[in-house]
């Protein structure tokens, strides 16, 4: 009778605050050398990237690995607690769903760690040869840092850029521009999609689709963002769109707004020719419109750019907005 080799078990534990490549390749490392790895997500309520998000993060990361959340409000180092290795034995004892083989990690208190757990340590990148940076690192400045980030943790630091505007004061062609200046991409304006689609006829059940379909682009095209995300209107400008047309607009947009941030506006001003289309709907409301666009993001504190003069002092002004934005990007 062949005996049956037992399988192997192993754990990662960290903060992932954020997961960059150095934890990827922990990680890939740990999987590699035992049958079953498990990784723990330890999270404190007062830390600034929220815990079920770094979770979520990771478990998208490695779907075949068995991620797990440990809540518990422990202390951080030894010095803080004398029953310190204690509370975090009790603590990983409770939520590890086996008996760990190996306790992998790229910091020296993988030998304690190990111990408690009464598991081997097998050290892993403890000089930081193979990936240098740091969380902390990538928390002080996510856009230097940006290479080291993946996939799925970029659109959390991402600088979203909105233009926004009355009709035909050519946001669109701007953003355009802009993704193209700065490497990256932008978010088409939905309504545009929508109403051509129909022949430019609008009704007020439409709202609800153009608010849904602007950010379900948005949050589609920002995983595909290089550090900046430009982002033709809103739903700030949907509800004044609303109700420029409608006299109403559904209460969830005016929520949605709120919880919607950007970090720059750049105002479209109407000093420019009006040029008609399908989907153009006020020739003659434009300095209305844009008092109300004004008044909007002056109402909401939002920071913003007034964009005057020609297509090319427009685009330079934006430029150098974008720019400043980016030179005071650290967190």
């Amino acid at each position: 009778m062949v005996a049956t080799k037992k399988r192997s078990t192993g754990m990662v534990l960290g903060k992932f605050m954020p997961p960059h490549l150095g934890h990827i390749y922990l990680v890939d490392f740990a999987r590699s050398y035992v049958d079953d790895l498990v990784v723990v997500v330890g999270s404190l309520s007062s830390e600034p990237i929220s815990g079920n998000l770094r979770y979520q993060w990771m478990c998208e990361l490695f779907p075949t690995v068995q991620v797990v959340h440990l809540t518990d409000e422990n202390p951080q180092y030894p010095q803080e607690n004398p029953n310190f290795w204690q509370i975090w034995q009790d603590s990983l004892l409770k939520i590890l769903p086996c008996k760990i083989d190996y306790v992998f990690a790229s910091e020296n208190y993988g030998w304690k760690l190990a111990d408690i757990l009464e598991a081997e340590f097998i050290p892993v990148n403890l000089a930081r040869s193979i990936t240098s940076i740091s969380a902390t690192e990538i928390r002080k400045d996510p856009i230097k840092n940006w290479q080291f980030l993946p996939a799925c943790v970029r659109p959390f630091y991402v600088k979203k850029v909105c233009i926004f505007g009355p009709e035909s004061t050519g946001k669109s062609t701007l953003a355009s521009q802009l993704a193209t200046k700065f490497n990256t991409v932008a978010v088409p304006e939905y309504a545009r999609e929508l109403l051509e689609s129909q022949k430019g006829k609008i009704e007020f059940t439409d709202i609800d689709k153009i608010a849904r379909g602007q950010l379900a682009s948005e949050k589609a095209l920002s995983h595909q963002a290089n550090r900046l995300l430009f982002c033709d209107t809103d739903l700030l400008l949907t509800t004044i769109w609303s109700e420029t047309l409608f006299n109403k607009c559904p209460e969830w947009i005016k929520e949605e707004v709120s919880q919607n941030h950007y970090d720059l506006y750049l105002l479209t001003d109407i000093d420019v020719p009006w040029i008609d289309d399908i989907v153009r709907y006020l020739p003659k409301e434009r300095e209305l419109f844009f008092q109300k666009c004004l008044r909007a993001l002056e109402s909401c504190n939002y920071p913003y750019v007034r964009l005057s003069g020609s297509w090319q002092e427009r685009f330079e002004t934006a430029c150098q907005a974008v720019e400043k934005l980016l030179s005071s990007s650290s967190v």
